[in-house]
């Protein structure tokens, strides 16, 4: 009879960093542990010792195994993951075999990514089960003092944690035994460089006689692509299976053991590193996507096709002694890169420190290419040495930025930011870092954001979390190796490309509650804004969200609505899909912003209670965090195990966030109430009037053009077509008075038909030439453009773009109204046909109401009629047929013959349209219309009408 003797450690360590192990008193031998078999498993269930023990058989045939010197063979090492719309549930699973004649240690080691939750832990020691349990801190360590009181606890671990996680767990085993390790964990897999990237460690230390990492991504929103890199090397090329339909895929990397091995003769693996998947979603809305399921909602925004924002950034880079060697070489080859990559509109400057603090120049400048190569011949001749004075330094760099804003130097659209560059902590001036926080918020405008790379393991890494947080910022662990000058570009790449700031999400308060943070400082291209929160599906049909923001040349206001019930078939029919993904992706997201939000928490008393919240959280969602541990125990209660992590206090407790943006009072027209509309002041905001729904009192054009004319005065409504050739551009409003044009280009259909070729419009163009506006309308896209500045919305959003007084409002697959001030509007309908349909084309209609106050010089097509002709109609006679009476018209001076008939007016019904009586005037509506109609032929989108 043979005793077990078995310890549990939890690492929460760097992967290149060194660990403190401390073991309190681990006995020698733990009485009344289970009698463990040395010839092998049983094949069938038995009781020993009163404890029932399960089978193992599907372990299967065991032998073939290849053992190192230790004798210790690996069955199997899995790694499983599901996908469901970002959120990522891992298990990583080895069984094992101690073949030797003498007990000894198997270890369970495996890389957890930094952020995660680990969920559950069981391990199964010849069918008797140990399984976890998420118990408060105290409370855990109580119940293991009481189990360790009476003889019956194995051990316990503390550990220090920096930014890499580990998991380990270690058993000491008699001969012949079998156990297998199931390790569970999940995490949000964020968005970074327009890609996600998913990175499980795969580190079996053996050859395993199965191996396998099976990996399912599930995203209603439809994959753009799935790439496998080369991450495990060259050993495993072609290994790797990839199968990926619409919207959803499966990776797959089963290596045989001797595909396994580093050489045909070796007995060691080459599975040693990271296998990684990387994927993106497609994106229909700039709105972002809402995806509702079982009482929760989840926001995904990653709008692209925006227009950078111009850039206003100080480095503020560590060169005191610390920094001499690989680490200053690295960050200067970083450095050199990342000012090569200031675009033209940017301002920058330099500050280095050490103990004293030096600039570059006393104020921001121009990124022109002289200033770039001077900034460069600086970086290259610096020379570490001395101490450490970051309070100094970030005073400077907040000065310099406030003082540039004092003097109006900053674009109001421009977002400010400082990166701190640094290795250590402060050794001169201002050593207290509580003060240090303090000086900076004080300092910093609420407009500006801190960013930290902190570099290697001596910087106190929680510090830069708080102070970057505090700012609106985040802070970034750099290796301090061969990789930091590639790392640091990867982090400014991240925040390179500000495309959006003031980002506020808005729902109806009386449907929605305890929703994650709405409002965001900046976006930045390539990432993705994710908000959460439990939403009323049983009183609620649809789900409604409103996102201002502020682009680059234009106030943006996007709506998104949703079905509440639009996933559960999708989500039903797929077996492998999590239907908790929407509550574990609210629980991780509100767990960290807890977390952060403790981190700078001003008061005892307010860190008090945001640590009960998580704390709470933490159980109920049976988590992982700092202020929980993981009990784990047989079935009997009777042995007992603590994984014990305590807070790292040179540790960051979460992943960095943005910072939060106060609210406003709403004060917004054409709005809802619910939306708290902060990033779009009221003076930017012109009454929306879309034209009148009547359709006796509009001018427009629409289908195979059909012009029809409305005449206030004779309350007469006047028709006529144009036949023109595809890719032509007809003017329809030219007024050199208010500076406004408005053109159409003419698209074919795909083929003729009756020997005829219908046409349409298939582009509007819009100039406001005071205002220096640009707005294009196409079947696909509504762009607006402001000079070197555009932004663009698809015909699959709902929102507004606001612009010097001028207000686009696309209403989702359907129309786009054009208000300028109180002064005009413009409605532009989209017309979807099948996309098979062997003759038909998708095209545009518009509708100008006569009411919009054109100038005495307006012509155009349609322009020419906002001064009313007089028209006279007389000498009616019946038709062929009859319900077509034909009539005299006289109009200008000339006499036409004209047929009473109907054209359609679409606003109210896309499909059937509206029947709208009008007397038809043939031969492309001569007579009618000054000159002929090929008079009316500009040679550009945003052309004005000549004068003949």
């Amino acid at each position: 009879m043979k005793h077990l003797i078995c310890f549990l450690a939890l690492f929460l360590i760097s992967g290149v960093g060194s660990f403190d192990l401390v073991i309190d008193e681990i006995p020698d031998e733990v009485e009344n542990l289970i009698d463990l078999e040395i010839d092998g498993f049983p094949s069938s269930p038995k009781m020993r010792n009163g404890r029932y023990q399960r089978s193992t058989s599907d372990w299967g045939y065991v032998g073939d195994l290849v053992e190192d010197d230790d004798k210790i063979g690996l069955y199997s090492y899995k790694v499983q993951s599901t996908i469901t719309s970002r959120l990522a549930n891992t298990m990583i699973q080895a069984k094992m075999v101690n073949n030797a004649k003498r007990p000894q240690h198997i270890v369970f080691d495996v890389q957890v990514p930094k952020g995660a939750f680990i969920d559950n832990f069981t391990m199964d020691v010849n069918g008797i089960t140990f399984t976890s349990q998420i118990r408060e801190k105290s409370e855990a360590r109580k119940m293991y003092a009481q189990a360790k009181a009476k003889g019956k606890a194995a051990g316990i671990v503390r550990s220090n944690a920096l930014d890499m996680e580990n998991f380990k767990t270690e058993v000491n085993v008699p001969p012949g035994t079998r156990i297998q390790f199931e390790l569970h964990y999940h995490e949000m897999i964020r968005r970074k460089l327009s890609s996600y990237e998913h990175t499980v460690s795969v580190k079996p230390g053996r050859l395993a006689k199965h191996m396998e990492v099976d990996v399912r991504i599930i995203e209603p929103q439809g994959l753009r692509y799935v790439h496998v890199p080369n991450s495990l090397g060259d050993h495993f090329d072609g290994i790797t299976t990839i199968s990926k339909g619409e919207k959803k895929a499966h990776v797959s990397f089963k290596p045989t053991m001797a595909q396994q091995r580093k050489c045909p003769t070796c007995s060691s693996t080459a599975v040693d590193g990271n296998f990684v998947v990387q994927y993106d979603v497609n994106r229909e809305t700039t709105g972002g996507e809402l995806e509702i399921f079982n009482g929760y909602f989840i926001h995904f925004f990653a709008p692209e096709n925006l227009d950078p924002l111009p850039k206003n950034i100080l480095f503020v880079i560590d060169v005191s002694g610390s920094m001499w060697g690989l680490k200053m070489k690295q960050t200067i080859e970083a450095m050199k890169a990342i000012l090569s990559e200031l675009r033209a509109a940017d301002q920058f400057s330099l500050i280095d420190f050490n103990h004293n603090v030096r600039c570059w120049r006393d104020n921001l400048v121009s990124a022109t290419p002289s200033q770039v190569e001077e900034a460069k011949k600086y970086i290259q001749a610096i020379h570490p040495n001395g101490g450490t004075n970051i309070n100094e330094a970030l005073l400077r760099a907040t000065f310099i930025l406030n003082e540039a804003q004092n003097l109006g130097m900053l674009d109001p659209n421009s977002v400010s930011m400082i990166v701190l560059v640094s290795d250590g902590d402060p050794t001169v001036g201002e050593l207290k870092l509580t003060t240090i926080q303090k000086n900076v918020k004080q300092s910093i405008k609420d407009e500006f954001s801190l960013f930290c790379l902190g570099i290697g393991f001596d910087v106190d890494y929680d510090f830069l979390q708080r102070i970057a947080t505090d700012n609106r910022g985040m802070a970034q662990r750099i290796f301090g190796n061969q990789e930091t000058s590639a790392q640091m570009k990867n982090f400014y790449n991240q925040v390179s490309t500000p495309l959006l700031k003031k980002i506020q999400f808005n729902y109806p308060q009386e449907s929605v509650s305890d929703v994650t943070q709405s409002s965001f400082h900046n976006y930045f291209g390539g990432s993705e804004i994710v908000v959460a929160g439990k939403v009323d599906t049983d009183n609620l049909q649809h789900l409604e969200s409103i996102v201002t923001a502020t682009a680059a040349n234009a106030e943006l206001v996007m709506e998104t609505l949703r079905d509440v019930e639009e996933l559960d078939g999708f989500m039903k029919k797929d077996r492998y899909a999590d239907p908790e993904f929407t509550r574990k992706l609210w629980a991780y997201l509100t767990v960290n912003q807890m977390l952060a939000e403790r981190n700078t928490a001003p008061t005892a008393a307010l860190k008090r209670n945001i640590t009960k919240s998580i704390l709470q959280m933490s159980l109920d969602h049976h988590i992982v965090t700092p202020f929980t541990a993981m009990l784990i125990e047989n079935a009997e209660k009777d042995e007992i195990m603590l994984a014990d992590q305590p807070k790292d206090p040179r540790r960051g407790c979460c992943p960095g966030t943005l910072g939060l943006t106060p609210n406003a009072p709403n004060n917004n027209r054409g709005i809802p109430p619910w939306a708290n509309i902060t990033a779009v002041p009221v003076s930017f905001m012109p009454e929306q009037r879309s034209p009148p729904v009547s359709s006796l009192s509009i001018n427009r054009v629409d289908n195979d053009p059909h012009f029809i004319i409305h005449l206030p005065k004779s309350q007469r409504n006047i028709c006529f077509n144009i036949n023109s050739e595809p890719g032509k551009i007809l003017n329809l409003v030219s007024d050199p008075g208010t500076g406004v044009v408005v053109n159409g280009q003419i698209v074919g259909a795909k083929r003729t038909e009756n020997k005829k070729l219908n046409t349409y419009f298939g582009k509007i163009g819009f100039y406001f030439k005071n205002k220096g506006l640009k707005v294009e309308i196409t079947t696909e896209t509504i762009t607006l453009k402001d000079g070197p500045y555009s932004i663009t919305l698809t015909w699959a959003d709902t929102g507004h773009i606001i612009r010097k007084q001028l207000l686009i409002s696309v209403k989702r697959e359907n129309n786009v109204t054009i208000t300028v001030g109180e002064e005009m509007s413009f409605m532009v309908l989209l017309h979807r046909v099948w996309k098979h349909h062997p003759v038909n084309v998708d095209f545009l209609g518009i509708y100008i109401p006569p009411e919009n106050q054109f100038s005495p010089e307006t012509h155009g097509l349609i322009g020419q009629f906002a001064s009313e002709p007089e028209v006279a109609i007389h000498h009616q006679t019946p038709g062929q047929p009859p319900e077509k009476p034909q009539a005299i018209m006289e109009v200008k001076g000339n006499k036409l013959t004209v047929t009473r008939g109907l054209q359609k007016d679409y606003r109210t019904d896309r499909v059937a349209g509206t029947e709208v009586q009008c007397w038809f005037v043939h031969n492309s509506g001569k007579g009618f219309i000054d000159g002929h109609y090929r008079d009316y032929l500009v040679p550009h989108l945003y052309s004005f009408l000549k004068k003949p």
